[in-house]
């Protein structure tokens, strides 16, 4: 599937506790200040293995990548470059579904029949027409309105229809899969429910990223985005929430300077692998999800304003 309307011409301090790992190969000057993987849990050992996997799964890749890990039951949290910005390619299209029901629930109806057919389409298929027609019902005060509500603070919607410049860091992506995971006050939980509905239901050709290695027991809920630019190569993009009576986790890999779209896939697979592990160390390895196929490397066409 294609990601927004862009042709390749347009186109911390840590916590207390935690346990911080340098991105490997540096010199003892520049390790001094390369960005860490800084993890924190409250499960014994798991913020150590957490770290030095996270940062094992990076080693050697070009891409400059951000992640945001939050697992409820442990109260485990891992970070690297969580305020970072980058071009949001379609992982949007879950805040454009999260915007399209807050604002639905604020005068106490359902959607359409024609909205639910173009959000079925948005995030089961990617389908940007889809997006671009939900984008403009929208307009600009109601998204930046969720965006408030749901204190998205780091968020910057795509002007001139282009939502997939818009702006979006990993700890924003985690506080809207936060939300959609947990009771809150922001989305009712018809709303949290129905999107999640949809992710599980990806095509399975977009299955990929956040997904790999998570185990059989947990329910997968992911969004992809994608998108080569002339700067910063490619944008890879994976959002994706595992609940069930097991498990409730959310993570969230953003990446950019990704020579071609596999080293991005590759690199967020890397990491949630390592993730999914660390978490679900008694899981059987014949038993972890395995995605079964990756989008080709292709700049399709782009749906027009």
């Amino acid at each position: 599937m294609t990601h927004s309307r862009i042709t390749l011409a347009t186109t911390a301090a840590a916590l207390a506790g935690a346990v911080l790992v340098p991105l490997a190969g540096a010199s003892p000057a520049a390790a001094a200040t390369a960005p860490m993987v800084v993890c924190t849990s409250a499960k014994a050992g798991l913020a150590a293995k957490l770290t030095t996997d996270i940062t094992a799964a990076l080693r050697g890749r070009r891409s400059t990548t951000a992640i945001s890990l939050y697992d409820r039951p442990t109260k485990t949290t891992c970070t690297l470059r969580a305020t970072q910005k980058y071009d949001s390619a379609s992982v949007v299209k879950v805040t454009v579904l999260a915007t399209l029901l807050w604002d639905a629930k604020k005068t106490n109806r359902y959607l359409t029949s024609r909205e639910a057919t173009l959000a079925t389409d948005m995030i089961t298929k990617s389908d940007n027409n889809a997006t671009s027609t939900l984008w403009r019902q929208l307009g600009m005060t109601k998204i930046k309105g969720f965006l408030t509500a749901a204190k998205m603070t780091d968020t910057v919607p795509g002007t001139g229809g282009y939502w997939g410049l818009t702006q979006i860091t990993a700890r924003d992506e985690q506080k809207l899969l936060a939300l959609l995971t947990a009771k809150n006050t922001v989305l009712s939980d018809g709303a949290r429910k129905y999107t999640l509905g949809l992710m599980a239901k990806v095509v399975s050709s977009q299955r990929w990223g956040t997904p790999a290695g998570a185990p059989s027991t947990a329910k997968i809920q992911v969004k992809n985005g994608w998108l080569p630019r002339s700067t910063h190569g490619w944008r890879v993009h994976s959002i994706g929430a595992f609940t069930g009576t097991r498990h409730d986790y959310a993570i969230t890999v953003l990446s950019h300077d990704n020579p071609t779209m596999n080293d991005g896939v590759n690199t967020i697979q890397a990491v949630s692998r390592a993730i999914h592990k660390a978490l679900n160390p008694t899981a059987a390895a014949s038993t972890l999800y395995a995605p079964t196929q990756t989008p080709r490397e292709a700049i399709p066409a782009v749906p027009k304003p």
